[in-house]
């Protein structure tokens, strides 16, 4: 399933054509993708004018001058990509899935000239729900989401007051979605071997008996942000079906240091241990317990 940096990377690539643009024609040529597609989905968005293209953990949300805002979640294979307006079947890079999977096509107005945005998502474990303004932060998508692990409210100091007496493994807290928004199991992995941290080690370790946070928690905030921005950089990891907007692939997956890596030398210089894969609350976990204490 992509995480943040790649629903990051997509909104990057589509922000260009999707913003400030007036939604011409909206084509659903399905009724449902995991849920059932918005009711009036084209008569409530059309001739729309899109304000903003944001993410929040790792949905996409189009923000549109009624104050109506789309959810989009991509599910395990969901992916848009631009295409030229004026030539059907005319796309900006070579298209990268079967066109018979293309499930909602936005046909836009923008500054720079026409575009269509074509969402295409072969197992449809992807969705669109609209929502308000007004009503989104109490969405129940929402509104219990955690601190972005890109901004400035993710410290060692609020992750402190999160792990403060919680027995939970450090991976498991960091999978909590109420405590770090969008944070998945590729980059929990990269930043606890940065953070030179156990996935197994208690959360409540790295936090005083006065409730401030030890020097390694410092370090795992470090860590998270470090990862998440190179794999933004490097637009993402191109596993499975992961591919930006303008469908190319993302590059981090060359970059990974555990993840995926079972049996093979450890990569910290000096380390000379090997990659172990373990199972934690059903799913794998990578690390190396020589160096991740």
């Amino acid at each position: 399933m992509p995480e943040l940096p790649e629903v990051e990377t997509v909104r990057r690539g589509l922000q260009p054509a999707m913003e400030g643009a007036v939604l011409r024609r909206l084509e659903q040529r399905r009724p449902d993708l995991r849920f059932a597609l918005p009711e009036n989905f084209a008569e409530r968005l059309e001739g729309r004018r899109i304000v903003s293209l944001r993410r929040r953990a790792k949905y996409l949300l189009v923000h549109f001058d009624d104050e109506s805002v789309l959810i989009s979640h991509l599910g395990m294979s969901g992916s848009y990509h631009v295409a030229d307006a004026g030539t059907p079947g005319q796309f900006h890079h070579d298209r990268s899935k079967d066109e018979k999977h293309d499930h909602v096509v936005f046909e836009l107005d923008g500054p720079d000239g026409r575009a269509r945005v074509i969402y295409n998502d072969p197992r449809r474990f992807g969705f669109m729900l609209l929502t308000s303004e007004e009503a989104l932060d109490d969405h129940p998508l929402i509104r219990d989401l955690g601190v972005e692990p890109t901004g400035n409210a993710l410290s060692a100091q609020y992750l402190a007051g999160r792990f403060a007496g919680k027995k939970a493994p450090l991976k498991a807290a960091l999978l909590d979605q109420k405590i770090i928004a969008g944070l998945g199991n590729i980059y929990v992995c990269e930043a606890l071997w940065r953070a030179h941290l156990s996935p197994r080690r208690a959360a409540r370790t790295l936090v005083t008996g006065a409730g401030a946070p030890v020097a390694r928690l410092e370090d795992l905030t470090r860590a998270i942000r470090a990862v998440i921005d190179a794999a933004i950089a490097a637009g993402g990891s191109s596993l499975r079906d992961h591919r930006q907007a303008d469908g190319t692939l993302g590059y981090f997956q060359h970059s990974f240091s555990t993840y995926d890596r079972e049996g093979e030398p450890c990569a910290r210089s000096g380390c000379g241990g090997y990659i172990r894969r373990i199972v934690q609350s059903g799913r794998s976990t990578f690390f190396c317990p020589a160096c991740q204490r």
